[in-house]
């Protein structure tokens, strides 16, 4: 398929986990992608990998915090005016710290949601002119199991991402009549980077997870099962799919 073959899309947290894995889905279906992450090390692997699957010409690196509201407005309003259009994005850099809540400190609060939810905001509000322009732009979040589900410890990645949803309502709803769609994605039960190393306390009551195992598969699933539906709902695939989210856990939360 090459469905992306004539669109431009940007994607954050591309150095790693399940944005690294919709690069590679992305620029495999024809797409020309700028590809941001605060890891340029991250985003080094992110094109050796492209340069693998020959795919490297269509690939662009942005080295960027996304939560530092100049560094988002410098380079990825640089990238996006140089490469002239922009029709897709995807937010899906985040990061997970897990503590007691009465432990969590005001630092750490503000970190996750400076990174999840304000840089998401940040970095839509940028590419939004252009999304606009292209008459056909879509934006996929990244929401989390967590808005929905109670994931103990996890108080400021929950809040977060909770937010991220209700955001992802307002700017379908908001820029639909001008042609915008847009949707988030809650994944869960995906063995990525950062749920490979969540830092839960060492003290946690694990029976407070209910269920953590996937009713499908033989356990967790790889990034690349949350890269497909991206780009199925980024493409004329899901033309009729806007304000909504759509939980990617194997049936954890069923």
């Amino acid at each position: 398929m090459n469905r992306f073959e004539d669109r431009i899309i940007l994607v954050t947290g591309a150095g790693s986990g399940i944005g690294q894995a919709t690069v590679e889905r992305l620029l495999a279906e024809g797409g020309q992608v700028l590809a941001l992450d605060v890891s340029g090390a991250g985003l080094q692997v992110t094109e050796e990998r492209a340069r693998k699957a020959g795919a490297a010409g269509r690939l662009t690196l942005i080295t960027a915090d996304i939560s530092d509201e100049a560094a988002v407005q410098d380079k990825i309003g640089g990238a996006i005016a140089k490469a002239g259009r922009l029709d897709v994005l995807v937010n899906a850099a985040g990061i997970l710290r897990s503590e007691h809540t009465h432990k969590t400190s005001l630092e750490l609060w503000n970190r996750v949601l400076a990174i999840n939810l304000t840089g998401t905001f940040l970095v839509t509000r940028e590419c939004l002119p252009l999304l606009l322009a292209s008459g056909r732009g879509v934006v996929v979040n990244f929401s989390s199991t967590s808005a929905s589900f109670a994931h103990p410890y996890m108080a400021a990645y929950a809040a977060s991402k909770g937010g991220i949803q209700s955001f992802t309502h307002t700017i379908a709803s908001e820029y639909a009549k001008q042609g915008l769609r847009a949707v988030a994605v809650a994944p869960g039960s995906i063995a990525s980077g950062m749920t490979n190393t969540p830092g839960i306390p060492a003290d946690a009551d694990f029976s407070l997870f209910a269920k953590m195992s996937p009713a499908i598969g033989e356990g967790f699933a790889n990034p690349g099962s949350v890269a497909g539906v991206i780009a199925m709902l980024a493409s004329d695939d899901g033309a009729f799919v806007t304000g909504t989210e759509l939980r990617i856990d194997g049936g954890t939360h069923m």
